[in-house]
């Protein structure tokens, strides 16, 4: 028997609890070890706790990366495209690094030890954030007047602190985001009916909760950073992660925890496959086979996509056999179900750089427009991207209770439309999206000519905040169908021992997404603004051409479109559940 992924032995139910026998789940164990009372454990009950501490990190990640910009533009003194790419950079870092906490929770310490230790990290970052705002900042006597714009060298200690403790936010967040989702669809079992169609819901209202909590946070916290302090817009978010972890712990009696076998890791057995593929790929069919293939095994269970790894499963006759040490059938389909997701996963990173621009270059569009909402206030720009949690609060309740039910009656499917289809229609809705937005820079740009503020970089454009609704409420509305859509194919089509892994390449998407958005940025700062020319991501953006930047990503997500089309169309699903999608 194996231990529990909170790190206690298994125990075996007694004789005299016949009665509880049946209402137990397989597979899973409660806090004490022993088996999991579906009366008393896991669904929503734990699903609860679970989301409420997704709520409070996110307003501890949003309340660092939603106003990131302009902290790096403000008290750190960066030019736009320097700024830009370094709110790039340490996105796509914490997005790529819960394939690392993945990695360890999956093979070693399970989601539940990984979560609090990710949170103690995630903690210590946030704290440091907050002691480098404290420090003294630079001062207008340092800096240099270089034409239109002041050039500022902050203190060394202030820069060093501020960026070591950025990446440590990145790496709580690296074991913290896969885990604590993939945790919370553990509480579902996906061979009960009922907790099957459940765990489908979970993710929509997963995201619907986390949008509702950010939505007001961001309100908050940017009127803070902006107005007030960065000391308390920093402080915050570190109190709102220790709420997080306590929350968590509080729900312990509750989770039900997956059994970790004590066999070989899941990463070691794919890795073993592509391994003995490799080795086998002159080896015919006439050799010897394993017992798995000579039992006639592979008829039943291999799939004909990527059949070059059905060769993990031979042993050329010169070669000594050891059976022990050889590739089975359930490990080949485990690394053909992972191999599958690559052209998803790779045809879906237009999607992410488009995403990248969100905090970036949207929010340096209204820095620029008149933001007065009231005599005496006006709105921080970060704030708009409020807006697009917004759309999601509005959208995923009509989509749960209305869309699905509604297509589920015409198609058949428990959900409604696949997962890839929901997926497909909000890459189409970002696309929409970005066209919106370069048509509504074209405007910005116009007015500013017109009105004569084109040379005036900190003159408001006469033209409302109100002009960017429409981008962020598009590109909320995709993401309800593609976010969430993504969220659940990479939990639902990975092994079962490696869905923490699946959230994290899920989330690995947005960090690649936002090395190639830095890519661009740099690579066409470069070709843009040679000669002294202004270029596209100019310092002054009445002489930037964000419009062709937004054209560009416009075209680059037609062809990832296209090509996500074609790969989703011969797609197998990996059929775990007791429905099909």
């Amino acid at each position: 028997m194996g231990k529990s992924e909170a790190g206690l032995e298994v125990v075996e139910v007694e004789e005299d609890e016949e009665e509880e026998r049946d209402d137990i789940v397989d597979g899973v164990v409660d806090f004490r070890g022993g088996g999991a009372i579906r009366s008393k454990s896991g669904s929503w009950r734990s699903a609860a706790f679970i989301i409420g501490v997704e709520v409070a990190e996110r307003i501890a990640y949003y309340g660092i990366q939603g106003n990131l910009i302009s902290y790096l533009t403000g008290p750190l003194h960066q030019s736009t495209a320097t700024a830009a790419e370094n709110v790039n950079v340490w996105s796509g870092t914490s997005t790529l690094l819960p394939l690392l906490g993945a990695f360890l929770a999956d093979s070693f310490l399970g989601r539940y030890r990984t979560i609090i230790l990710a949170s103690l990290i995630y903690i210590l970052g946030l704290g440091l954030l907050t002691l480098s705002a404290m420090l003294p900042s630079v001062s207008n006597s340092e800096c240099q007047v270089d034409d239109e714009f002041k050039s500022c060298s902050p203190p060394l200690l202030q820069v060093v602190l501020f960026f070591i403790s950025l990446y440590l936010v990145a790496i709580g967040q690296g074991g913290h985001k896969p885990c604590v989702q993939a945790f919370g669809a553990d509480q579902f079992d996906e061979q009960h009916p009922k907790e099957h169609r459940d765990r489908s819901s979970f993710f929509n209202w997963w995201y619907f909760t986390m949008c509702a909590g950010c939505m007001t946070t961001l309100w908050i916290l940017n009127y803070i950073q902006d107005n007030l302090s960065w000391v308390l817009g920093f402080g915050f978010p570190c109190v709102a992660m220790i709420v997080a972890l306590l929350v968590f712990l509080l729900g312990t009696m509750t989770y039900r925890f997956n059994i970790q076998q004590r066999d070989k890791s899941p990463f070691l057995r794919i890795g073993r496959v592509f391994v003995a593929a490799i080795r086998n790929r002159r080896t015919t069919h006439s050799t010897t086979a394993v017992k798995g293939e000579r039992d006639g095994l592979l008829a039943h269970q291999s799939s004909d996509q990527f059949e070059f790894l059905n060769k993990a499963l031979l042993v050329p006759k010169d070669e000594d056999f050891i059976e022990e040490e050889s590739c089975s059938p359930s490990e080949v389909e485990e690394a053909k179900a992972v191999l599958r997701l690559v052209p998803i996963w790779a045809t879906t990173l237009v999607y992410a750089v488009v995403f990248a621009q969100v905090p970036t270059f949207f929010t340096k569009q209204g820095v620029t427009l008149d933001r007065t909402i009231l005599p005496g206030f006006d709105i921080p720009a970060a704030s708009l991207q409020t807006l697009m949690t917004l759309a999601i609060v509005l959208f995923s309740p009509i989509y749960d209770r209305l869309f699905v039910p509604v297509a589920r009656s015409i198609t058949g499917k428990p959900s409604g439309i696949t997962m890839l289809q929901r997926i497909g229609t909000g890459i189409f809705i970002s696309i929409v999206t970005v066209v919106t937005a370069a048509v509504i820079e074209t405007k910005r740009l116009k007015t500013a000519q017109e009105s004569g503020v084109v040379d005036e970089p900190n003159a408001t454009v006469p033209m409302s905040i109100w002009w960017l609704i429409p981008q962020y409420m598009l590109f909320g509305v995709s993401e309800v169908f593609t976010m969430v859509g993504l969220q659940e194919f990479f939990y639902d089509q990975v092994p079962n021992e490696l869905r923490s892994m699946g959230l994290a390449l899920y989330l690995s998407i947005f960090g690649v997404g936002n090395f190639i958005s830095s890519f661009l940025i740099s690579v066409i700062e470069k070709a843009t603004g040679k000669d002294g020319q202004d270029s596209w991501f100019a310092n002054n953006l009445n002489k930037a051409h964000l419009d062709y930047f937004y054209w560009l990503l416009a075209g680059l997500s037609v062809v990832g479109m296209a090509l996500f089309t074609y790969f989703a169309k011969s797609y197998i699903y990996n059929n775990k559940g007791v429905t099909r999608q």
